[in-house]
């Protein structure tokens, strides 16, 4: 997938995501902040969140910013990128993930690359800087006819692999492919995640 084909006006230091939310139980280990990214290329059948899949900017954040609110929760013990594709924006995504692991905090990401994809030289840009940072990656793209939604399983299809990079974690991986949590914000609204699914209401 040529870089050529997605947005490029992000601004420097900043993320265009899509959605955050603190203490979730369900999107990896622990209680955890969710960065969903905006922008994804492979329009994958079945997606739980093709709203995610447009480059065009929608919210614009700062790293400092983002950093700021994911340390600001105490509750939370690590964070987890999803999306979208977060690899596409790995550079800026790897220096919220510095940041936040001196503080203790453990990083997580979703992928839709495999993890050989993202270790070749062609890979979007800041790939090895991101890996470097992650205790886990969950890799490979969803696919609707390998899906599964059952309680042992911590991955949405069974093409994809829970890779574990930080032995600490490897007895953690309790969240599964049926749970779903729902977050109610001050504004009244509602957002709705887990592996059925990511929406506002």
């Amino acid at each position: 997938m040529p870089l050529a084909e997605k947005d490029t006006t992000i601004p420097p230091n900043h993320l265009n995501i899509m959605g955050y939310v603190n203490r979730s139980e369900v999107n990896g280990p622990g209680r955890r902040a969710v960065v969903w990214v905006q922008g994804c290329l492979r329009e994958c059948p079945g997606c739980f969140n093709p709203a995610s899949w447009s480059f065009e900017p929608n919210q614009i954040v700062s790293i400092d910013e983002l950093v700021s609110r994911i340390l600001n929760d105490p509750e939370n013990e690590g964070v987890t990128f999803s999306g979208g594709e977060p690899f596409w924006q790995a550079t800026a995504l790897a220096e919220v993930a510095r940041q936040v692991k001196k503080h203790g905090l453990n990083v997580m990401s979703f992928s839709g690359f495999t993890l050989d994809e993202l270790q070749k030289t062609d890979a979007p840009e800041g790939s090895q800087a991101l890996l470097k940072q992650l205790d886990i990656l969950i890799d490979g793209p969803y696919v609707e006819s390998l899906a599964i939604n059952e309680p042992t399983s911590p991955v949405s299809s069974r093409n994809q692999q829970v890779r574990i990079f930080n032995p600490d974690l490897a007895n953690r991986i309790t969240w599964a492919s049926d749970q779903i949590e729902v977050h109610v914000f001050k504004d009244g609204s509602r957002l709705v995640t887990g592996y059925q699914g990511y929406s506002y209401e």
